[in-house]
């Protein structure tokens, strides 16, 4: 690999953008496509695919052969509210590698005895979210799930202004039509707050926090293995 390659492809491993390099395995060539180029690129829709999939393999374009090393930023998942339905969806979203973090100021809840092995941070979102605890960017999701708009609300403008490519919120429509009113009458978009989904989850009928937990966490895989547009926000 040359040494110009190696330099992109770490950069945009630090700022935690994805990246394909694409190597011709019958010349040797290599280049690499940035995320924010998929769509430009000749090789957009296969592209686009492997990125969702998050999977590198060899592809046949042309009757040359080319392996595609799709290198993507961990997924992380931020759950705000160390409620019944975080302590199931914790775990599962651990299970598929997703790094997570639960965010409540009510240390009561938030306990390594309620969420062992899960990353806690006691503090309210907006100064929990303020200092970069965790960074949010496109590859977040973020769950609120409290039903207290003093502990949702700021988590979800943070998530919006960040473009997390999942943003989900617990409560019914009523609870979200007063939530759309405060988000826009804070100045966000209607087309920004559309991207919110609520009620979080796919509609499975769940009834436990279990089952809840599983719908969310399936929207959240829905959602990010939908190829989409990938153009720099």
């Amino acid at each position: 690999m040359q040494l110009d390659v190696l330099t992109r492809l770490n950069a945009e491993r630090v700022a935690r953008r994805a990246a394909i390099l694409v190597t011709d395995l019958d010349g040797g060539a290599q280049r690499v496509v940035c995320e924010a180029d998929i769509a430009a690129d000749p090789l957009a829709d296969l592209l686009a695919r492997r990125l969702a999939s998050g999977r590198s393999g060899i592809a046949e374009v042309e009757g040359r052969q080319l392996f595609l090393t799709v290198q993507a930023p961990p997924v992380r998942l931020v759950i705000v509210g160390a409620v019944h339905i975080s302590q199931a969806l914790g775990p599962m979203a651990t299970a598929l590698d997703l790094a997570v973090t639960v965010i409540d100021p009510r240390t009561a809840f938030a306990t390594p005895e309620r969420f062992p092995g899960i990353d806690l941070v006691g503090a309210w979102p907006d100064e929990a979210l303020g200092a970069a605890v965790p960074v949010l960017d496109r590859y977040c999701a973020v769950a609120a799930l409290t039903h207290d708009p003093k502990i949702d609300d700021p988590a979800l403008a943070a998530a919006l202004r960040a473009e997390c490519f999942y943003i989900g919120a617990l409560g019914s429509k009523k609870t979200h039509a007063a939530r759309v009113a405060r988000l826009a009458a804070a100045g966000f978009a209607p087309e920004a707050i559309g991207r919110i989904a609520a009620p979080i989850g796919l509609n499975i009928g769940a009834i436990s926090p279990a089952e809840i937990a599983v719908s969310i966490l399936a929207e959240i895989v829905a959602v990010l293995r939908a190829p989409r547009d990938r153009a720099a926000p």
